[in-house]
């Protein structure tokens, strides 16, 4: 706990003006607060009987108890600015950091986390994060002093008193310490839980079409109920611990006030010679003081709890920020005037090393050639791109671009020589011209339509609401084939020296797909094109045809050549035209 409460803090040393300011508007704001019961009390030694109350100096301790209270209450407030800065711009670091952080992490570990679970750690869990620094820093800080004031205070009012109180402070301690233990388990538990349930609801949320076409609404809510109610049980938990640690500590408070005031009345009446002499108007003040003494150990014990779910949800953030990162590259080669050459040289991958997947791999591509990749599902179509993008590191071998080693140029400079149509759509939250342009930052509008209709694109963005200015989304409405001719268009507009196509025309129709195959064989004119197909009829006029088995080549050549081998690759192709 302490080190990551440490690892919190460091956060917010930047901002340690605003430390400063808190502690000092503390200490003030606190300072004048606990000169209160000492005016209350001369105020009551003013009045010690019938006829005998002396106004006027009544009337100026009234003035002067008031003044105080006001200058309290603007250090209190000035603390508080200053506590919500500290964390607000505290989090807004650790936030940053964490965003970041997913854009620096190996893909392996997105591909095997939920997009649920991250969010709800860069969100979710930083937000929890600012609750308990909120209520810590202001709490405790105001706490502290006033304990540490207060407590001075009694020591010049009556000085074996305020030993019996301190001496009795440590009960406090004890029974908060009990349930501070075990409500820290219960928060992790419930930030764990928290993150699988925003990742089921994200889940369903965004795949309702094929929730309902299943007909799963009955099983999707039986599973959401479930970690529901233990999500509820785990609340219900940490809730009931939390809740425990301030009627417990008041308790043992009000048994100290208790003391106090026995003691200070027999004091006060001469009955307990221990204690000395003391006068109504200093019992008043002392019993004011232990009172606020004890206060701020309620205070505090409720801090407790917001900071074991801060902490909680602290570990999940930073166990992302802990992830291990992409090795840095940014001293290597930049790959410029790429020819398009491409070559595998006894490559060796697989994502678990229980199970082999490419096991010595070769292949020589030649500038401006087409290589369409085919196989069954699992094959390794895929996982040749991941490779070749370096979305992962193969394990032996070498991948050769124009001559150069993959590993020893950057990343950045390796992918913006390719440009890639997936299967799966994507379009963000922007305009029209926008998504067309997310490739190559400040791109001629005339430039974008001319990519649009290159791809046949031009006509439905024209009859959009606002045409290339329109707004759109993954839910905008726009249909599977439209958000595709966008992300082609993307590729056009960016015209990069090699192409990867994976299955780039599977949610067009048939019309528009012959137009844009049309549209893509200019653009792969002098382009090393990457096809992954699974309709074979679209690859026949490939240069090279890789049919892959168990991340092995098992034939390659032209259609015509394969298909006269009557091999494994004319099984598959005619079995997409079998009756």
């Amino acid at each position: 706990m302490f080190v990551t409460l440490k690892r919190i803090f460091s956060y917010a040393r930047p901002y340690m003006a605003y430390f400063i300011l808190t502690l000092i508007c503390a200490v003030i704001g606190v300072s004048l607060s606990l000169t209160a019961p000492v005016f209350i009390g001369k105020a009551v030694d003013c009045c010690v009987g019938k006829g005998l109350v002396d106004f006027p100096e009544l009337g100026k301790i009234a003035a002067e108890l008031a003044a105080m209270v006001i200058g309290s209450g603007i250090f209190q407030w000035l603390m508080s600015l200053c506590t919500n800065k500290l964390a607000f711009l505290t989090v807004r670091d650790l936030r940053s950091d964490a965003f970041a952080k997913l854009e620096r992490v190996p893909l392996r570990f997105i591909d095997r986390t939920t997009k649920g679970e991250l969010t709800s750690r860069v969100i979710n869990d930083i937000e929890i994060i600012s609750d308990g620094l909120l209520q810590g820093f202001t709490q405790f800080f105001s706490g502290i002093i006033t304990i540490l004031g207060t407590l001075i205070f009694m020591m010049f009012i009556n000085f074996k008193i305020a030993i019996v109180v301190v001496l009795l402070t440590p009960l406090s301690f004890l029974a908060a310490s009990k349930i501070t233990k075990a409500t820290h388990n219960s928060y992790a538990r419930q930030s764990q839980m928290r993150g699988e349930m925003v990742s089921f609801a994200e889940e369903m949320a965004g795949n309702q079409k094929i929730v309902k076409a299943f007909v799963y609404d009955s099983r999707a809510e039986e599973r959401f109920e479930k970690i529901n109610s233990e999500y509820g049980k785990i609340g219900v938990k940490a809730t009931f611990f939390s809740s425990m640690t301030n009627p417990t500590t008041r308790f043992v408070n009000g048994l100290i006030y208790a003391a106090v005031g026995l003691m200070g009345s027999l004091g006060a009446v001469g009955s307990l010679s221990f204690v000395g002499r003391m006068t109504v108007g200093n019992l008043s003040s002392f019993l004011a003081y232990s009172n606020q003494y004890t206060k701020p150990f309620n205070e505090i014990s409720g801090v407790f709890a917001e900071l074991q779910n801060a902490v909680a949800s602290a570990q999940r953030v930073f166990s992302v920020l802990d992830e291990e990162e992409v090795s840095d590259d940014s001293g290597k080669a930049v790959l410029e005037n790429c020819s398009g050459a491409v070559t595998f040289e006894n490559v060796f991958f697989s994502y678990d090393p229980k199970v082999r997947l490419i096991q010595d791999f070769s292949l020589d591509v030649k500038p401006g050639q087409r290589i369409a990749i085919v196989g069954p599902t699992g094959c390794g179509k895929s996982t040749i791109i991941n490779l070749l993008l370096r979305f992962y590191d193969i394990e032996k071998g070498r991948i050769l671009i124009s001559g150069k080693n993959i590993s020893d140029i950057t990343r950045d400079s390796l992918r913006s020589s390719f440009g890639m149509v997936l299967q799966e759509t994507w379009v963000f939250t922007g305009t029209v011209a926008e998504n067309i342009s997310y490739g190559r930052d400040g791109a001629s509008m005339e430039e974008i339509i001319a990519a649009a209709k290159s791809v046949h694109a031009h006509g439905f963005i024209k009859r959009l609401p606002k045409g290339y200015d329109t707004v759109i989304s993954e839910d905008s409405g726009l249909s599977q084939g439209q958000k595709q001719l966008i992300c082609i268009a993307r590729i056009m507009l960016m015209n990069p020296p090699m192409l990867i196509l994976d299955e780039a025309t599977s949610s067009i129709d048939l019309r528009t797909e012959h137009r844009i195959q049309r549209a893509f064989i200019k653009l792969m004119e002098g382009k090393t094109s990457f096809i992954i197909a699974h309709r074979l009829s679209t690859i026949k006029n490939s240069d090279v045809i890789l049919v892959l088995k168990n991340g092995n080549i098992v034939e390659q050549g032209s259609h015509s050549s394969l298909m006269k081998q009557d091999g494994f690759y004319a099984r598959l192709y005619n079995s997409q035209f079998a009756s």
